[in-house]
């Protein structure tokens, strides 16, 4: 399912619904078909997914490179770390963005 969120003054952000339910369940939210973030919503939300990426990337430190090249040599392909800030970023913005600009942040699937 894709995930489409938005607020007036910014960009939609498109998401499929194994990162959105990550995101979810990083600020503690049930996800739903459709929704909003409330203004005084959102400084909380981007305060937890900006902690989880800081964690991730600090997992992703710990993770030796050596092992991640033996993997890549035996497995022959390319292998696309697919860290949280990468994938959170467009959506981590928005909501700053809606934040910055006093708007709610709506979705729908």
């Amino acid at each position: 399912m894709l995930y489409k969120f938005q607020c007036k003054k910014s960009a939609d952000v498109l998401m499929l619904e194994d990162l959105t339910s990550k995101i979810f369940a990083i600020i503690d939210r049930p996800l739903e078909p459709r929704g909003i973030f409330l203004l005084e919503q959102l400084p909380v939300a981007i305060s937890k997914l900006e902690a989880a990426v800081a964690e991730d990337v600090e997992r992703k430190k710990n993770v030796s490179e050596n092992t991640t090249s033996e993997i890549s040599e035996k497995s022959g392909h390319n292998i696309n770390h697919d860290r949280l800030g990468q994938r959170a970023h467009p959506f981590i913005s928005l909501l700053k963005e809606a934040l910055l600009n006093e708007e709610m942040v709506s979705w729908g699937a």
